[in-house]
């Protein structure tokens, strides 16, 4: 079969129908546990703040328990969200961790604000554009480097990876800085757009200590079953959330499939649904390594981050260890399992 690119996965903290939501941060680290040394070279959370349907408020404290729980896959976040951070805190906590767990804890790093005014006035933030957060960014990699005006404690190893949630033009920032990038949503979703973006950054980038070469991962929403219909009814629950998120301005907690498909949706729903379906990869493991290894071809891509939660946690289980198999490399910077 098609040779792949590494691939990782990211894990938002999704809330199911019926469950406790301090169940959702505690279900991500039993994942990780599970796909800890099976082929998936990095384990990232997120940040969302007031979302029902999401629990992964706090990236850094969930990446400190997933190292702790496992042994050999990379973690990371993406990502933290700049505009609600000091950049100082952001750098002590990556370095903290990195102390914790050496080798093993990636930065990932975006730019969006709250998803409402309560949110934004929560987090103290109401207005944050491409200059201020260029200029957190390079005050942020300057605490990890020992350049700034003081010299942050503890100190990380040193080259600890930095990446950029990147739309177009964050591309150019990271590709100044000599950062990776991550490409997700509309322009991932273009293979063609994405490839253009792709190359803007490749041509731009400014070799650094953390990346030699340009590095990019694309992300992308996938889920693998026994056969292409089984995957397609999984990602139903995510795609109903999303759909909901649209038209009721909510992300609700995940419900299952069956109760999914007795539901009335209008057709505004039920047509975010099947675009939401329709742009996701799924199916058998040949066919979606298949189209992951295209998507990979037409980006440029030299890594995957593969999104995408179901309601059932064995049927997420199963899933992974599918994705899992398709590449069994392993990272070679990664300590040995004891």
């Amino acid at each position: 079969m098609t040779r792949l690119p590494p691939l990782s996965i990211l894990d938002r903290a999704m809330v199911r129908s019926g469950e406790p939501e301090g169940r959702a941060p505690q279900a991500v680290i039993e994942r990780a546990q599970r796909i800890d040394g099976e082929g998936i070279k990095r384990f990232w959370v997120a940040e969302h703040h007031g979302v029902p349907g999401i629990a992964g408020s706090a990236p850094a404290v969930l990446m400190g328990a997933i190292a702790a729980a496992t042994t050999r896959l990379r973690v990371g976040s993406g990502g933290i969200m700049l505009p609600n951070h000091q950049p100082l805190v952001v750098a002590e906590q990556a370095a903290t961790l990195d102390r914790l767990h050496p080798g093993r804890i990636d930065l990932g790093l975006g730019r969006s604000l709250g998803f409402t005014p309560a949110v934004r006035s929560g987090l103290r933030v109401e207005r944050y554009g491409d200059r201020a957060f260029s200029d957190d960014l390079a005050e942020l990699v300057s605490y990890l480097d020992g350049e700034a005006p003081f010299t942050s404690r503890p100190r990380p190893f040193p080259q600890l990876p930095v990446f950029i949630l990147a739309t177009r033009r964050a591309v150019a920032i990271a590709a100044r800085a000599g950062l990776g990038v991550v490409l997700g949503g509309p322009v991932a979703a273009d293979p063609r757009q994405a490839g253009a973006v792709v190359a803007g950054y490749r041509e731009a980038f400014r070799p650094s200590g953390r990346f030699a070469r340009p590095h990019v991962t694309v992300a992308v929403t996938a889920m693998a079953a026994a056969t292409d219909e089984r995957a397609r009814e999984l990602l139903l629950p995510e795609a109903w959330a999303m759909a909901q998120s649209r038209t009721r301005g909510e992300f609700r907690p995940l419900e299952p499939a069956h109760a999914i498909r007795a539901l009335a949706m209008t057709a505004r729903q039920r047509a975010l649904v099947e675009d939401h379906l329709d742009a996701a990869v799924h199916g058998s493991p040949a066919r979606v390594q298949r189209r992951l290894a295209d998507l990979a071809a037409a980006t440029g891509a030299d890594e995957i981050l593969l999104t995408g939660s179901t309601f059932d946690v064995e049927d997420q289980a199963c899933s992974d260890r599918l994705l899992g198999r398709m590449d069994q490399r392993r990272d070679d910077a990664a300590p040995p399992r004891p």
